[in-house]
């Protein structure tokens, strides 16, 4: 089987103007078979996330128009947006809606779905989008070039103030980002950004001051560390997988509209995290609202606005292809939503960069087509090698990749985590030093020694002698490159000094994962959560987990008195036999395609690692 959301790398997508040309062409088309007598350009199947769908497409026919001067287009515009301004804006209250601060306002906003009292948790971020819609059509009718017949003063006046009507409900009617939601707090910002421009100055200057408040009291304030790095929260959580790029896509549109630095700062910020975390190939797991759900166009100008900022290949990402250039429905109809994205990524010409940063991350090794993203602890969060994804293995409810005594996972530090990156004669290393505490109470330094050729990833952890039978948890097969699909696996290509097995739970259940099974990682984890799918937190589920399938490792044959050393290597190659020699407090690994040094476990004078490489 294959992953559903994760498909094809967003930087194989053709951006050139004539390629963004062919998608308006065919949006205009689908809109013109749809539009109804009574200007409605909303899918007919369309339930939720529907308030703001047709004046998307609205704003869309009036890019195209900008772009093309299609005559059929005009008529289409002014009936389209005359329906929403009749039939989509709300101004009485939502009966059971439960984050208003001020009750019977008369201001307006969108609706998540259009029954009265029905799901009304969807209608801030509803409002966001459709303030959003309305920005773009006003930018795209605003009479630069001169009249362009495209809407009536007056209509354009009344799209305006419900703009303005929209921005007052979110930011005054209402609490301010009720869900926690990153992505959708930072859209209500550059929905401020750009609304302003539209504003006489008198006017303009308290919208875009209060956008910037928001942006750093609301926002930026509440920042959550993850591997090093403060990012924007989302639903709870650091980073989430669908929403952390769309994240990125609005500060890449709140620096083009404001050029405030502060938007580029933490792009980058949040971009480099990003980088650091995603593999070669562009797979990766893990939010805390979606942990498979990849998005697509939502995530394009994000991904190559910061991209070519950093000087890395975020391209590579890969997103819901079926959803690649616009929303759409399951029979493949234009939706309208989010199609502010479409707009921003037509109207923004960065190029994509497409080579890996050459800089080394400290969460992250990665050289031609191997790549290891570490988590918080250092502990690898997800290993790729040969096309294949491994992530963390579970035992008795601990997560990880690291050493096993008498059942207990020596991988969480107990103290600091010193790293030492080295990179010689084609290789790429990286060194991990952690103290660590076990049942016993005594303090062991785990050293773990990660050194690939771009091809093959080689794995050795050395740690005090250990009692009793010991392994190396090295990893839960999970998935692998198929062409423009992932496939899901239960097995890799690797192997180790010692021996090797791949186990799967005895016990079954939800808490017990067998990668045999048909479940997905996202799917496992939402039947941990403590909320339905959805609105839990798959991170938190997953760490429920009690068990799952590992491939483990035991010590290599002739490691020095009183160590115990594991040594795996993953990825395609003969006969593997690394030599484990001692002296004094260093410890020489030698494989088939180099001779590492790893210095003594306690560190040089100031307790940094020591690691000398060569082929």
């Amino acid at each position: 089987m294959h992953l559903l959301h994760q498909r094809g790398p967003l930087h194989h997508l053709p951006d050139t103007p004539q390629a963004y040309d062919a998608v308006l062409a065919d949006v205009v088309e689908q809109a013109l078979a749809r539009l109804t007598p009574e200007g409605s350009l909303e899918h007919p199947d369309g339930v939720d996330d529907i308030g703001d769908t047709s004046l998307g497409v609205t704003s869309l026919l009036a890019l195209a128009w900008r772009r093309g001067r299609d005559p059929r287009l005009p008529e289409a515009v002014r009936r389209s947006l005359a329906f929403h301004l009749r039939e989509r804006v709300y101004r009485e209250d939502n009966p059971g809606y439960p984050n208003l601060k001020v009750r019977n306002s008369g201001l307006p906003y969108a609706r998540y779905t259009l029954a009265a009292g029905a799901h009304p948790v969807g209608d801030w971020p509803s409002t966001v989008w459709a303030l959003l819609q309305a920005v773009n059509l006003l930018d795209a009718t605003d009479g630069r070039d001169g009249p362009d017949g495209l809407v009536e003063d007056a209509q354009r006046a009344e799209l305006l103030g419900v703009a303005r009507g929209y921005w007052s409900w979110l930011t005054e009617a209402t609490f301010f980002n009720p869900q926690e939601a990153g992505n959708q707090a930072i859209g209500c910002v550059v929905g401020g950004l750009m609304l302003a421009r539209h504003l006489p100055g008198p006017e303009a200057e308290p919208v875009r001051a209060r956008a910037m408040r928001l942006y750093a009291d609301e926002i930026r304030a509440r920042r959550v560390r993850d591997r090093g790095a403060l990012l924007p929260p989302e639903h709870g959580g650091a980073y989430d997988n669908n929403y952390g790029p769309i994240s990125l896509s609005f500060l890449a549109q709140a620096h083009r509209v404001s050029g405030e630095p502060v938007f580029a700062e933490d792009g980058d910020t949040l971009a480099r995290y990003l980088d650091a975390r995603l593999t070669n190939g562009g797979f990766d797991t893990g939010g805390p609202r979606y942990s498979e759900q990849h998005s697509g166009f939502e995530s394009v100008l994000g991904l190559r606005y910061f991209g070519a900022r950093i000087g890395s290949d975020l391209g590579r990402y890969r997103g819901d292809t079926r959803w690649a250039r616009h929303a759409r429905n399951p029979d493949g109809g234009v939706d309208g939503h989010f199609a502010w994205m479409l707009v921003w990524q037509i109207q923004d010409r960065t190029p994509w960069h497409r080579t890996p940063s050459p800089d080394p991350a400290r969460h992250q090794l990665r050289s031609g087509t191997v790549s290891v993203a570490f988590d918080s602890r250092l502990t690898p969060a997800l290993i790729e090698a040969a096309g294949t994804y491994y992530l963390p293995a579970a035992v008795r409810r601990r997560h990880g990749f690291g050493p096993v005594t008498d059942g207990f996972l020596l991988c969480r530090p107990m103290g600091e985590v010193r790293v030492r990156d080295v990179r010689a004669d084609g290789l790429a290393a990286k060194l991990v030093t952690k103290p660590v505490v076990g049942r016993d109470h005594v303090l062991r330094h785990v050293r773990s020694l990660y050194v690939t050729d771009g091809t093959r990833l080689w794995v050795t952890v050395a740690v005090e002698r250990l009692d009793g039978a010991p392994y190396l948890l090295c990893g839960l097969p999970y998935a692998a490159d198929d062409g423009d699909r992932v496939r899901r696996v239960a097995e890799g290509e690797m192997v180790s000094a010692g021996g090797l097995r791949l186990t799967h739970p005895a016990a079954t259940g939800p808490e017990h994962f067998d990668a045999r099974g048909e479940l997905t990682q996202e799917q496992a984890a939402f039947a941990l959560a403590a909320d339905p799918r959805g609105y839990g937190n798959p991170d938190e589920g997953w760490r429920h987990l009690v068990s799952s399938t590992a491939l483990e490792a035991d010590p290599a044959p002739g490691a020095p008195e009183g160590l115990h050393v594991f040594a795996v290597r993953y990825g395609p190659g003969g006969a593997f036999a690394p030599v484990l020699e001692a002296a004094g407090e260093e410890l020489t690994v030698r494989a088939e395609a180099f001779t590492a040094v790893l210095g003594p476990a306690a560190g040089d004078d100031r307790g940094e690692p020591a690691l000398t490489l060569r082929r």
